[in-house]
């Protein structure tokens, strides 16, 4: 198939020039530069000039404070925008409130440098892959039941782990994701910072390596009682830009393939062209099946105030969402959230108490039929027949919906609380507490009567099938901490001194049942005919730590951040149960030496040199994988008693997977901070990887896992830019940009080539490739494909033959915001990019000419009359040659793309709030995914599950009204 795939990559500083080329006149700097702070009426004479000049040219105070006013969570402690020495990416309540999402992750998309996030599946309730600065780890959920690349989420400073473990959900939620911050209502979410080099991570010691996703929800204010609404009403729809045959190309490729294979009776089971079915029918499948039009409807109602000392908010949340499968299926949460502050007159003594309450009801179908939609023959028969039933059409259909039947649904209720407290003992030392704990139930079902199968087969309930499982997490972390603040002169050295010990307790289990008398009973697994009951398992998880921070400055230009952790976990083996992380951060803003006043530079407001180097590790790989383990099997069986098989080898030098990170960058601001620019260079290293270590059949285990001596390396370059273009009473105009080029590469893998590992991976490549075959077109004497035979056996095979490396990953990604205020309008678009290559539409595409729809792209067939066609002749069966292809580089693309990512129009309504009760009023319009540019082969080129379903398109009208 020949496509031309439109690269992007000279969109980078293109964007840049454009959004953030800003002329400013210099009067206003000369102006500003000789006024002294405290003169009231220069002052004023400032600003009747300022009135005369353009909109563009005045100084804009707020954007002026800017950066000294920011102040960034670290975790542990905060840091002002303009101190910190390490990398912290942020999106704030603003920016999420302006999109259509019930998980913030989505909101983040695009707005974070160096945070690529992709949504899993279109199907509510579902997962996200979230990479921090690349993949560090060899363990992915493709070859391991945890994901060594996951972030540590941190909720109000409690650890809230990764994934919910569902054992059934993987046939609708790719790799049975389910992320934790699903429970959590974006409305609730004051920001997310997302922590990225050493010196922010380090402190979080064992579990940081990976970076760190902070989220901050919202706190009390002071004030008078205030009560708002928020609420919003939103249609979704599945899009894509591939296109299918209609019927008369589809019936016409049928009909070559039978002439190729030189059959001129069609058979009984051709059912599409053997006049069984309409021949005139033409039904567009993906408009059919994935085509319905979801609904969501979000409201919140939150009632905060207080006084001085103590202030208080209470929110209430209720979200519910359908799906584009349509019938009933519908994804609804709950949640309760409640803050409470309080600080003493002397302000020596503050407590804060916050509590998180979610319940979550999701009900979807048991297997994604995204599949069938592009598959499905263009004439098959309808779904239902006259009387609304499920049509076989006398037996020659597989009805698709009629796995609306088998559902897959599960509960999901979770208790977040936190307490955090501090007393200042004496000047500038206080004494601190935070704590919390998170407990969590789930329960799912999956569901599959015998009503999915066709009738005539004369199924019964005896062969319906339930399965469930069902588990419960009680975790607590207790963190006692000190902090001192010293100054004297032009030295400040802030010292932090603290401990965590965090404990959690998961219990699980699950059942399955096969043959019931009647599908009324069949959410009863005790009246199955058989019944198999897995067992109970408990595990423990244990974490102790100390860790410290030290930052001292001087003259508040040199900044110097040491921070250390030693951790203990009770995952690792008796030898290895203790390990130590640190970092250094070091900067230097250099605006402030007297070297670059004296040059009077006016158009350099702020600039700041700094670099970090340090480790942290990971020791996300689950509990008990060091010890000797073993599982109860039906198949050993002594006397009536069950028997147990080994399952794991003990390894008492199992340890933490180990990263250590390098970064440099330089922050600039030009114009009084009205135009802001960051650059950074990043170099992680991650050893000590933790992977199967293959073992001689003898022994009983064909693997041991081990730490190996692999190292996997990611450089990247990123650049954010951030300003103000204009900045009037009237009309404002905001404007950001990011972007982010990663580099991937395993650098060391010692026995790599003897290992199962050989295929999956190459050094001095990135650890996402895929070894594929050549494809060198189309033999003509044969009428097949051929493909390079590199060890000249006459034959292609696996793996002598798969020798070209393609990788499956991104080259650059970033987006580009903009905010437009005009009166009480305001404006706002995001557009994401991403230059990428991934896996194409021929890798899943079935063999073109059997009973299976195509895209119209497969009509460009070769013959003699088209020798520059691009797929072979068709044939009524499945072809080996085709089965090659799959597998060779035509599967592989350019899956680069330009999106809206998301639009919001508002309007605020004018009141008078000293004569109604309404103190503020907003409607509002809001757009997620709304368009795509794109010259992919595929379902959607974002989306990393392909054959599910991808990201909806969203349309949503909304009011918020405070009182």
């Amino acid at each position: 198939m020949k496509k031309s795939y439109t690269s992007i990559g000279g969109i980078s500083f293109a964007l840049i020039l454009t959004v953030t080329g800003i002329s400013f006149q210099a009067q206003v700097r000369r102006i500003t530069d000789t006024i002294p702070r405290n003169n009231t009426s220069e002052v004023s004479m400032l600003k009747k000039k300022t009135d005369t000049l353009s909109p563009l040219s005045k100084p804009d105070t707020e954007q002026v404070q800017h950066i000294e006013e920011v102040v960034l969570n670290a975790g542990y402690y905060k840091v002002k925008e303009k101190e910190r020495t390490g990398s912290i990416a942020k999106v704030s309540a603003k920016e999420i409130e302006n999109q259509p999402v019930t998980n913030v992750l989505s909101a983040a998309q695009g707005r974070m440098v160096g945070v690529n996030i992709v949504q899993n599946s279109g199907v509510p309730g579902g997962g996200y892959d979230i990479q921090i600065r690349g993949r560090n780890s060899l363990r992915t959920r493709g070859n391991s039941s945890i994901d060594g690349n996951a972030p540590l989420y941190v909720v109000d400073g409690i650890p809230i782990g990764g994934n919910v473990v569902s054992p059934y959900s993987g046939a609708i939620l790719p790799e049975a994701g389910i992320n934790p911050l699903n429970s959590i209502n974006p409305g609730d979410i004051e920001s997310i910072e997302v922590l990225k080099d050493a010196d922010a991570t380090a402190i979080y010691g064992s579990r940081g390596a990976n970076g760190v996703v902070l989220i901050t929800t919202k706190k009390a204010k002071k004030g008078k009682l205030s009560l708002s609404l928020n609420t919003s009403y939103a249609l979704s729809q599945a899009f894509s830009n591939l296109k299918m045959m209609n019927t008369e190309q589809y019936l016409s490729v049928r009909r070559q393939a039978f002439a190729n294979d030189g059959i001129t009776n069609y058979p009984v089971t051709a059912y599409d062209v053997n006049g069984v079915w309409d021949q005139n029918r033409n039904t567009d499948w993906a408009k059919t099946l994935i085509g319905n039009t979801a609904s969501q409807s979000i409201t919140q109602l939150s009632l905060s105030g207080g006084s001085e000392t103590t202030t208080f908010l209470l929110s209430l949340g209720h979200q519910e969402q359908t799906t584009v499968f349509g019938k009933d299926f519908k994804y609804k949460t709950n949640n309760i959230s409640s803050n409470i502050s309080h600080r003493s007159s002397d302000k020596k003594f503050m407590l804060n108490v916050s509590n998180l309450f979610s319940m979550q009801e999701n009900n979807v179908l048991n297997q994604d039929v995204t599949r069938n939609a592009f598959i499905l023959s263009s004439n098959a028969p309808t779904l239902y027949d006259q009387d609304g039933n499920l049509n076989w059409e006398n037996n020659t259909f597989n009805n698709p919906v009629a796995a609306y039947n088998s559902t897959y649904s599960n509960k999901n209720l979770q208790f977040l609380n936190n307490l955090s407290t501090e007393y200042e003992l004496f000047s500038n030392f206080k004494i601190k507490l935070n704590s919390g704990s998170n407990y969590q139930i789930f329960e799912e079902w999956s569901l599959i009567p015998h009503t999915i199968y066709n009738p005539s087969s004369g199924l019964t309930p005896a062969y319906s099938q339930a399965y469930t499982a069902n588990s419960n997490k009680l975790s607590f972390i207790v963190e006692p901490q000190l902090n001192y603040l010293f100054k004297k002169g032009k030295h400040q050295l802030d010292v932090l001194v603290g401990g965590t010990y965090q404990s959690d307790v998961t219990n699980q289990q699950s059942l399955q049942g096969y043959g019931f008398q009647s599908n009324a009973f069949i959410q009863n697994i005790g009246s199955a005919q058989t019944k198999i009951i897995s067992d109970l398992i408990k595990t423990q998880y244990k974490y102790a730590a100390v860790f410290g921070r030290i930052n001292y400055q001087f003259g508040h230009k040199y900044i110097l951040n040491i921070t250390g952790r030693r951790d203990g976990s009770s995952r690792f083996g008796p030898n290895n149960k203790f390990v130590n992380f640190g970092a250094v951060g070091a900067a230097w803003l250099f605006s402030k030496e007297d070297v670059f006043k004296s040059l009077n530079l006016k158009w350099l407001s702020f600039g700041k040199l700094r670099a970090s180097y340090g480790s942290s590790g990971s020791d996300n790989i689950g509990d008990y994988q060091y010890r000797d383990t073993f599982i109860t099997s039906s198949t050993l069986i002594y006397n009536g008693v069950v028997g147990l098989s080994p399952s794991r080898l003990f390894n008492p030098d199992f340890s933490w997977e180990k990263t250590v990170k390098l970064e440099t960058a330089l922050e600039l601001g030009f114009f009084n901070n009205r135009l802001n620019m960051t650059a950074a260079y990043y170099r992680n290293r991650s050893s000590n990887q933790l992977v199967g270590y293959q073992l001689p059949a003898i022994t009983g285990f064909t693997s041991v896992l081990a730490n190996l001596d692999a190292t996997v390396q990611n450089t990247g370059l990123e650049i954010e830019m951030s300003g103000k273009p204009i900045s009037s009473d009237d009309f404002k105009w905001d404007a950001s940009f990011n972007i982010s080029f990663p580099k991937n590469k395993l650098i060391a893998f010692p026995g790599l080539e003897g290992s199962t590992y050989t295929n999956s991976y190459v050094i001095g490549e990135p650890v996402s490739i895929v070894k594929l075959y050549h494809l060198e077109g189309i033999n003509p004497q044969t009428g097949q494909y051929q493909f390079t035979d590199y060890n000249k056996d006459g034959k292609i095979t696996s793996p002598d033959d798969r020798q070209v490396i393609k990788n499956i990953g991104i080259e650059f990604f970033g987006g580009l915001n903009n905010s437009f205020t005009y009166k009480n309008w305001n404006l706002s678009f995001l557009l994401q990019f991403v230059k990428q290559q991934n896996r194409n539409y021929n890798y899943i595409m079935p063999s073109p000419g059997i009973m299976n729809n195509l895209p119209v792209e497969a009509l460009d067939v070769w013959s003699a009359q088209n020798p520059d066609g691009y797929y072979i002749p068709y044939h009524s069966t499945a072809t080996a040659s085709h089965v090659l292809f799959q597998g060779s580089d035509a599967s592989v693309s350019d899956a680069s793309f330009i999106r809206l990512k998301n639009l919001q129009i508002g309007y605020r309504i004018p009141i008078e709030s000293n004569k109604s009760i309404i103190k503020e009023a907003k409607i509002y319009f809001q757009g997620q995914n709304l368009y795509t540019w794109t010259k992919y082969f595929g379902i959607d080129p974002e989306f990393s599950s392909i054959g599910f379903l991808p990201p909806l398109r969203t349309y949503s009208l909304g009011m918020q009204i405070s009182f």
